[in-house]
């Protein structure tokens, strides 16, 4: 991607409402590389306008702009910095990156927007985007080109938006993603040549499908099967430990733990309400009766148990967050131990877990050297499956939460993947977190040069 100048758009008044002059300085325009020309086609977003450049003494990173071109544009009328791009073969200054952030909304009798679990997300992101250069935005696929939400002195504030550059998907809901407005929407996207990552929830099934063919990634990924009777059969007479797990859940829900003891086995569940029968051990015969109805007729999958390394006798697992850069190369942002609530087998956040930071976690179980080979060894193999499922999966794949456990001699396994990580928690020592400025980086590039995402 070329290299891009840095703005700011500063209101000036209008005394009529055609105005299409902008003013910058000779600085600026020498800069930007804009030659002889004193009519351009000015985009911010996807729209075009045609606009007059006159030359102002003024500061040379500054552009004023009539505020009937705010309007014209969508925009409120403020300072906004932005980046610029000039492409003199088409006589083009773009100006953006203008990013939306895609989302489930609750609104209150007020209309106060609520962004549920990624509330306090958006707003890093708009004060990220802010500082870095950009505008930023929330909006509902149904309400799309007809009502967003940007931020503005302490508040969310409703409007009728731009079309953006780029559309970060954080839809909280599987279902919404399957529904048929929601197939009408994507294609109206394609339609209009918008960039939109990260595309989709990808079960764990398609996760497992897609590397299990990786020979580099063969050793570290536990055995996985779609359930039926004749394969939980299978697992629980080969496994000490069997996981099964809803090929589309998530946060740790309606998960099933089944452990052998000896010729019995006991069966652990993160399900809301627990059978009164799950306090006892059960025959191999009589496990599948016993969890087949509590399904829901859902698809599950078996998982291989892996005996992992454990926190102060808690269950303990690492999420690693991995973002795509500017290069097109995957990059770990952060990791941070995740520590299971007392009675949970889980690690979840949502489940009552805590995180640590992984050098301390690691620690407590080995040697500093160690601790810090077995670290780089998990950045190391996040970034293997990170590019990996990028490259076989259709669509922009931006930003993948990598879940990964370490067994008793200090190897790395592949737990889940998910395309949706949580941005309740990472490192918290930053007000705009590596992760959030990533993101930011990934859209920018994503609106000035497309072709780099394919």
């Amino acid at each position: 991607m070329s290299a891009l100048t840095p703005v700011a758009i500063i209101p000036r008044k209008s005394n009529y409402r055609t105005d299409n002059l902008i003013q910058m300085s000779s600085q600026l325009n020498n800069q930007l590389l804009i030659e002889n020309s004193q009519e351009v086609q000015l985009v911010i977003g996807k729209k075009p306008i045609e606009v007059n450049i006159q030359i102002k003494e003024m500061e040379s990173n500054e552009i004023l702009f009539p505020e009937n071109l705010y309007s014209e544009f969508y925009l409120p009328v403020k300072q906004i910095k932005f980046h610029a791009r000039y492409s003199n073969d088409i006589h083009t200054l773009h100006l953006g990156p203008v990013i939306a952030l895609l989302t489930d909304i609750k609104t209150s009798g007020k209309e106060v927007p609520h962004f549920r679990s990624i509330h306090s997300f958006c707003e890093e992101l708009h004060h990220g985007i802010s500082e870095n250069g950009g505008f930023f935005y929330v909006f509902t696929y149904r309400n799309f080109t007809a009502q967003g939400y940007f931020f503005d002195n302490g508040k969310w504030h409703s409007f009728v938006p731009p079309l953006p550059d780029v559309i970060y998907n954080r839809i909280h809901s599987r279902r919404l993603e399957y529904a048929d407005d929601f197939a009408i929407f994507r294609k109206k996207l394609i339609e209009l040549n918008i960039p939109y990552f990260n595309d989709r929830y990808l079960s764990k099934w398609e996760v497992h499908d897609r590397l299990i063919n990786e020979n580099h990634l063969q050793p570290h990924i536990p055995e996985t099967k779609i359930f039926s009777k004749e394969n939980l059969v299978d697992f629980i007479k080969r496994h000490e430990t069997v996981f099964i797990k809803p090929i589309h859940g998530s946060q740790g829900r309606n998960i099933f733990k089944l452990i052998k003891e000896k010729d019995l086995y006991s069966i652990k569940s993160s399900i809301t309400s627990k059978p009164e029968e799950f306090s006892n051990p059960f025959r191999l015969e009589d496990i599948y009766q016993h969890i087949q109805p509590l399904l829901n007729n859902r698809i599950y999958i078996l998982q291989q148990g892996i005996s992992l390394t454990a926190y102060e006798s808690r269950g303990m697992d690492f999420r690693v967050l991995c973002h795509k850069t500017v290069n097109n190369n995957w990059h770990v942002t952060s990791v941070v131990a995740r520590i299971s609530a007392e009675d949970e087998f889980v690690s979840n956040i949502a489940r009552g877990g805590e995180i640590l930071a992984p050098l301390i976690a690691l620690g407590s179980l080995m040697s500093k050297k160690d601790a810090k080979e077995t670290l780089t060894r998990m950045k190391d193999l996040s970034i293997e499956t990170a590019a990996a499922l990028s490259f076989q999966s259709p669509g922009i794949i931006g930003e993948l939460g990598i879940d990964i456990g370490i067994d008793q001699e200090g190897n790395p396994w592949l737990i889940e993947v998910n395309s949706k990580p949580s941005k309740n928690f990472d490192d918290g020592l930053l007000k705009i977190r590596p992760s959030a400025k990533a993101i930011i980086q990934f859209c920018t590039m994503l609106a000035f040069d497309t072709s780099l995402c394919n």
